[in-house]
């Protein structure tokens, strides 16, 4: 197996690895559910794979069945002969079907996937917005600073002071500011959070250029702007996106925190917590486990315009 195929495959077997000694813990140790869900649990809001066995002539009536599909249980085992009203909502819910001898398989959505997806949805276009604010925020103050170093001195041990403020004590005052269901609230939260490891990194970039490149340059009556656009910008290429990197994963943390202070009840971190304080918490794990997805899905994205951007960099180089 090539290097490239073990960087993909060894966290597969280790996520795999993880979930079944979750699970096998939870039902050896009998931990409660509302202590720690077992991961079946959890997916079972999302997706669940429901047999119904042909051969099987066991009678349940609608309520009983109603109350299987509803219980947090991957795999679901109905009778034949079921009635057309729960017929008609697994075809509803129906993503894939398949035959497996006498039973009729079916892979279905969970009962709280549909409103997770619309939740993270709409968390994710506020952590979105907010990255590109904050992100864009940071990049024209570092271009800004990196020219004037008067500027960078007096403004880098105020972004450092500020970057060390916990989240926490922003998500109200926004809140407070552009009110608990305007999305512009969480956005706020994120480009505070995001703006100051883009700004610090970008800067970095921007002032670490070799001297003797700069010498050169300049050897050749070489503009500021030509400087700027091609010695400079290059070579903070690598930083930028090593900021960004780490503001992919704050912007979905503050979108999620400032919407733990209040929001409309389609936000993700208001589904949460509504989830938790009624002791529903595989629903809320289950979310949770989506707000992880969009989080790495995020990063991956960051990694891939990174190649893009760069394809010329050691990094990259087979």
């Amino acid at each position: 197996m090539s290097e490239r195929s073990q960087r993909i495959v060894a966290p597969i077997v280790i996520l795999v690895v993880i979930l079944l000694v979750w699970e096998g813990l939870v039902t050896a140790l009998r931990i409660e559910q509302f202590l720690l869900p077992k991961p079946s649990a959890i997916l079972s809001n999302l997706v669940r794979v429901v047999r119904v066995e042909t051969a099987d002539k066991r009678q349940l009536t609608d309520s009983e069945i109603a109350a299987l599909l509803r219980a947090n249980r991957l795999l679901v085992e109905l009778p034949d002969g079921i009635s057309p009203a729960i017929v008609a909502a697994l075809e509803d819910a129906r993503i894939a079907e398949f035959r497996q001898g006498s039973r009729r398989v079916l892979v279905a959505r969970g009962v709280n996937l549909t409103p997770i997806l619309q939740a993270s949805w709409f968390t994710l276009k506020e952590a979105l917005g907010g990255l590109a604010m904050g992100g864009l925020a940071g990049i024209l103050v570092a271009l800004a600073t990196a020219r004037w170093t008067a500027t960078r001195e007096a403004l880098l041990p105020f972004a450092i002071a500020a970057n060390s403020m916990p989240i926490i004590a922003f998500a109200p005052i926004f809140n407070n500011w552009f009110g608990l269901d305007n999305p512009f609230s969480k956005m706020a939260i994120v480009a505070m959070m995001v703006f100051f490891p883009i700004m610090i990194n970008c800067v970095r970039g921007l002032v670490s250029v070799p001297p003797r490149s700069l010498e050169l340059m300049r050897s050749y009556a070489a503009s500021e702007f030509a400087i700027l656009f091609k010695a400079r910008i290059p070579n903070a290429l690598p930083y930028l996106f090593s900021g960004l990197k780490v503001a992919g994963a704050l912007a979905m943390i503050g979108a999620i925190v400032g919407e733990y202070f209040g929001g409309p009840r389609i936000a993700l971190g208001v589904f949460i917590t509504q989830e938790a304080s009624l002791f529903r918490f595989a629903s809320a794990w289950a979310a949770i486990f989506i707000a992880c997805t969009m989080g790495i899905s995020l990063y991956l994205l960051i990694l891939l315009a990174e190649r893009l951007a760069m394809p010329w960099h050691s990094s990259f180089r087979s």
